[in-house]
């Protein structure tokens, strides 16, 4: 074979792992986890919109971020709300679209990029809940 059969083979190789590396990358979510997204995050946005920080807190996995210091409702809404949901975030939540991803354990998840943070919101067995806020790298 010459260089040019070889390199159009290997093109034609990697044409269909390169569709399926992107596929993975960006997963569509079943229906029902789209749809109970949805459910969520408009509740969640309109207690955002409300600045209504027991709402959100109910909206909340507690320990919020597995930080004991914010282990119930009350320290939630004293130390992580003023802290994450600052008026700025806030406004880019309400309006930011989500992305969705499921990680190695099977955990249905959606993401809200907000400047240098990440906000995640994940399926639960009792709904979905804001989860965690991480640094956007």
């Amino acid at each position: 074979m010459n260089v040019l059969s070889r390199t159009l083979v290997a093109l034609m190789l990697l044409a269909p792992a390169s569709a399926l590396a992107q596929a993975s990358k960006n997963p569509t979510p079943p229906r029902e986890t789209q749809a109970a997204f949805d459910g969520f995050i408009a509740k969640f946005r309109t207690a955002l919109k409300a600045n209504d920080s027991a709402a959100i807190a109910g909206m909340t996995k507690l320990p919020f971020m597995g930080d004991k210091a914010n282990s119930g409702a009350a320290q939630f809404r004293a130390k992580a709300y003023p802290q994450f949901l600052t008026a700025k975030n806030r406004a880019c939540l309400q309006k930011k679209k989500a992305a969705y991803d499921r990680n190695g354990e099977g955990n249905d998840s959606f993401f809200i990029f907000c400047g240098e943070s990440i906000f995640t919101f994940t399926k639960t067995p009792s709904g979905f809940l804001f989860t965690d806020v991480d640094a956007n790298d």
